[in-house]
């Protein structure tokens, strides 16, 4: 590892905690020692809410689709509204966003979080630890899974999301948005809570988050552990076993450490080649 991985490292594993409510919190890795000094930049992102607004009233169905996402990271409480009356304890910084389409799900936007927006030279990316790469080499995993007849595919719901940003760095990640979706009114300040799809520390972030639950429920489930570990590409799980008796255990049992830090696991398939019948995945 590079020095800079290793601070990741350090930072990360001095950080890291799971809270009372299951979900597990880390700092953003900071490449200075203190959290940095940025500039003030809400009038750049006042700016940038307000050109989204134009593409609204252009377009109603994107704005339809646009809330949709917002009003749910709101309700899961991945999001806040800043209360009007908070005081300052830090300079905060306020992040773009802009949403985007996947050709294969036309009637639904994803709200990417630019964090490498930039104002006056700086923007939050310059200051993140990329950290090392965590992710599993796909051809590991590939060779893993067809190592065994009985085959299971899943992923992680919404697993940037999953893992909790320390409150002391959550104003880092401010964002413009309407308060009660009402657009005839000026935008107010919000704070996103997690790990944002956007910025560099994330990937690393959430890799990290996720071998430390498998590590400390290791005792739910040895297999489910080292699945959990070792074959994730990412979000997306692959593995394989002798049995379909192994692999019911397998499922069970990582579901299970999953939900010890509040992780869904989805999209569940396997196949039977040995016979043929219904695959219960509860």
């Amino acid at each position: 590892m590079s020095q800079e991985d290793m601070k990741f490292i350090e930072i990360v594993s001095n950080g890291i905690r799971q809270r009372e409510d299951g979900y597990y919190e880390m700092p953003l890795p900071f490449r200075e020692r203190k959290p940095p000094q940025l500039p003030i930049n809400r009038q750049a992102a006042m700016h940038r809410a307000m050109g989204l607004l134009k593409q609204f009233q252009r377009k109603p169905e994107y704005q339809n689709h646009y809330t949709t996402f917002m009003r749910e990271i709101l309700k899961r409480g991945d999001a806040v509204m800043v209360p009007h009356d908070e005081p300052l304890t830090s300079t905060p910084w306020y992040i773009p966003h802009h949403g985007v389409y996947h050709p294969r799900k036309p009637n639904k936007v994803r709200v990417v979080f630019d964090c490498s927006a930039r104002y006056q030279g700086s923007s939050l990316n310059d200051h993140l630890l990329s950290g090392p790469d965590l992710i599993n080499p796909l051809i590991g995993v590939l060779c893993r899974f067809r190592e065994h007849p009985i085959a299971l595919t899943c992923d992680v719901e919404k697993m940037f999301h999953q893992f909790r940003v320390k409150p002391e760095h959550q104003d880092f990640l401010r964002f413009m948005w309407w308060e009660d979706e009402d657009f005839t009114q000026p935008p107010v300040d919000f704070r996103m809570k997690v790990h944002l799809f956007g910025a560099v520390s994330s990937p690393a972030c959430a890799n990290f988050g996720l071998k430390q639950l498998a590590k400390d429920y290791k005792h739910l489930g040895e297999n489910a552990s080292e699945f959990l570990k070792n074959n994730f590409y990412v979000d997306d799980g692959l593995k394989s076993e002798q049995s379909v008796e192994a692999m019911k255990d397998l499922i069970h049992n990582a579901v299970e450490i999953c939900e010890k830090g509040n992780l869904r696991l989805l999209k569940i398939s396997c196949n039977n080649s040995v016979r043929k019948s219904n695959y219960n995945t509860d």
